[in-house]
């Protein structure tokens, strides 16, 4: 999931680049002094600062375990397509965000689905970040999207294939920006998935009538979904893809999941992501503005050093 108002951006720190001289016979000479000198540095420790970022992203694109997870979330889930399908008052919405509660049985199924690191991999982009030392932007961002280079997600197609030859409508419900609608319907359409038609997509500036968006939440959207649909499930990567967070603090985020912890493997799925998330600020305050160093710093207090 990707916002353009509450930006996400991904912490990481310059790479320095040592260049080495080629080995000569007058270097000899001074070969002791180098020597002394190379384990003064290696006692005083590594020079370049590591990349908060680096892990998460190589795990992405290298382990088997992502492509396992990702497999075990799209093949669980298209084991529970049929008794979705089956119980007409099986709903994947929260009742605050259903309007027409009771009135679902006659509607069309649909399946709610975020696009970024849920449907789409972005993980090129994040890499490219870690080699440059920059920071999300939307300028860059942007310009990877017109790419529309992304993969899919594994699984994911299979899933998706399989949900529509049951009549089920796949909605993408994602905090691109409207203006990367059509950039993104046709990566979309290039990796197999299946695209109903230009209004499955719902991006971040949605016009929903009578409710009023804040921020990159998404419930107006999944609101506008259910008028349309009974929504039989959900597959998102964060929290906020699956219902609205009033307050993005860890106490309140942790009350949502546990308040509709029974859901997650039946109606709603998440995805792994450890590259970004809104989880990130909610633990420097969401307050972007603070230099890179000092919410990097908040973060490692966080960390719990006595399990």
């Amino acid at each position: 999931m990707r916002t353009q108002t509450l930006v996400l951006p991904l912490l990481v720190c310059t790479l320095a680049l040592v260049a080495c001289k080629p080995a000569s016979f007058t270097a000899l000479a001074a070969a002791p002094h180098a020597a002394n000198k190379a384990a003064a540095s290696a006692k005083a420790g590594p020079t370049t600062p590591a990349d908060d970022n680096l892990n998460a992203v190589l795990w992405v694109q290298t382990s088997a375990e992502y492509r396992a997870a990702c497999q075990t979330v799209y093949r669980a889930a298209a084991d529970k397509l049929d008794a979705a399908l089956k119980e007409k008052n099986w709903d994947a919405l929260v009742p605050d965000e259903r309007d027409n509660a009771g009135q679902t049985a006659g509607l069309k199924p649909a399946v709610i689905m975020d696009v970024d690191e849920t449907v789409l991999d972005n993980s090129p982009y994040q890499a490219r970040l870690v080699h440059s030392g920059k920071e999300y932007d939307e300028v860059s961002w942007d310009q990877w999207v017109a790419e529309k280079k992304a993969k899919p997600l594994p699984g994911v197609v299979d899933f998706a294939k399989a949900a529509a030859a049951k009549g089920v409508t796949i909605l993408y419900l994602s905090n691109r920006a409207v203006h990367l609608k059509d950039a993104t319907l046709a990566n979309l359409k290039a990796v197999g998935m299946p695209v109903a038609s230009d209004e499955v997509f719902l991006g971040l500036g949605t016009f929903v009538k009578d409710c009023e968006q804040n921020g990159s939440e998404k419930n107006c959207r999944r609101r506008l979904a259910g008028r349309q649909y009974r929504v039989l499930m959900q597959f998102g990567d964060q929290l906020g893809d699956f219902a609205q967070i009033v307050a993005n603090t860890p106490a309140d985020r942790a009350q949502l999941a546990d308040e509709y912890g029974d859901w997650f493997g039946e109606r709603w799925w998440m995805l792994p992501n450890p590259t970004y998330g809104s989880w990130e600020p909610a633990l420097f305050n969401n307050a972007w503005d603070q230099p890179r160093e000092a919410r990097r710093q908040t973060k490692r207090g966080a960390l719990d050093v006595e399990k």
